[in-house]
């Protein structure tokens, strides 16, 4: 019963949060000069006569929060057009979909596992010019933007060496090597900022957890390092690796990989919303934030059901 109680709870703050974000993101586009969709629809050239016809044909002249129900109407049953290129939204994000998940989670893997790796390595060598080294180099990953990174690395590894496709992309299902030779350098070029991020908090962690009861007891039972550092340290360290994981992993599909598409020109989800921001198109716009919030939100949930997992108190806790 209870976990019914918590389940429909975070349904309700779901819908809250969703309806909000759907709101906020429906209002800027009014309040942005020379917003008006009619002019869009229109097109460059069209008279005024042309411009009231469309405003009337499509509602724009009825109070916001009509205009704004009828826009989620059709976001919901599928029917929702662009204002500029008048085409199905959900068939251009459905078409985008798999450039934006291949990178996104292609990048997720990389800087979960290379940020461990190096996390535990900087924790063991602590003090030491390994752990200086890492991070030295976390610092610099953090700091570096993304799009600077990813030209660097298409101008030094695709123009100049040419080991790289200088940008596109190709479907997975169509030539998997040729995929993967794609999206190498967007790969790391996504990944480099959360590696350096990954590796600090982890290290810290680590650091933590050695100091605390429960390892010193397992060492003064005799246990191995090695299974002392899998079974009391990583288990309690990565609980806060998890959670930036998911938080961060749905930030990625919600949005940020648009620089790297537009660097790398991957025809994704993140691309087709920059041109649709840059439009004033409000549809495509809408619909993306709404699934960026979604994917929040879900991965949200799983994050607390990976917390239970990985910490027993938590499981204790919640019965």
């Amino acid at each position: 019963m209870g976990l019914l109680i918590f389940a429909l709870k975070r349904l309700a703050s779901a819908v809250v949060v969703l309806f909000a974000v759907s709101v906020l993101t429906f209002l800027i586009f009014f309040a942005i000069p020379n917003g008006n969709p009619a002019l869009r629809l229109a097109g460059r050239t069209a008279t005024k006569a042309t411009i009231a016809h469309v405003t009337k044909e499509y509602g724009f002249d009825k109070p916001i929060w009509v205009q704004y129900y009828r826009t989620m109407h059709e976001v919901l049953d599928g029917k929702i057009q662009s204002y500029t290129q008048h085409v199905s939204v959900w068939g251009q994000i459905e078409r985008g979909l798999p450039a934006t998940l291949s990178l996104a989670i292609g990048a997720a893997v990389i800087w979960m596992v290379v940020g461990i790796v190096l996390g535990v390595i900087g924790a063991l060598r602590e003090g030491k010019f390994t752990d200086r080294a890492i991070t030295t180099v976390s610092f610099v990953g953090i700091s570096a933007p993304t799009f600077v990174v990813g030209a660097v690395l298409l101008y030094l590894l695709a123009y100049k060496a040419s080991i790289f496709p200088f940008g596109g992309d190709t479907p997975l299902t169509k030539d998997p090597v040729s995929w993967a030779e794609h999206l190498i350098l967007p790969w790391f070029s996504l990944a480099i900022l959360y590696i350096g991020v990954y590796a600090q908090v982890l290290r810290s962690g680590v650091l933590e957890s050695m100091t605390t009861d429960a390892v010193r007891t397992a060492r003064a039972k005799g246990l191995s390092p090695a299974r002392v550092l899998i079974k009391h340290v990583l288990r309690v360290s990565l609980i806060p690796i998890i959670s930036l994981w998911g938080l961060d992993f749905a930030a990625v599909i919600g949005g940020a990989t648009l620089i790297i598409e537009q660097v790398f020109n991957l025809n994704g989800v993140g691309q087709y919303a920059g041109q649709s921001v840059r439009s004033l198109d409000v549809p495509p716009v809408l619909v993306v934030t709404l699934l960026g919030a979604c994917f929040v939100i879900v991965m949200n949930a799983l994050v607390d059901v990976l917390y239970a997992v990985l910490d027993p108190r938590i499981r204790g806790a919640s019965s």
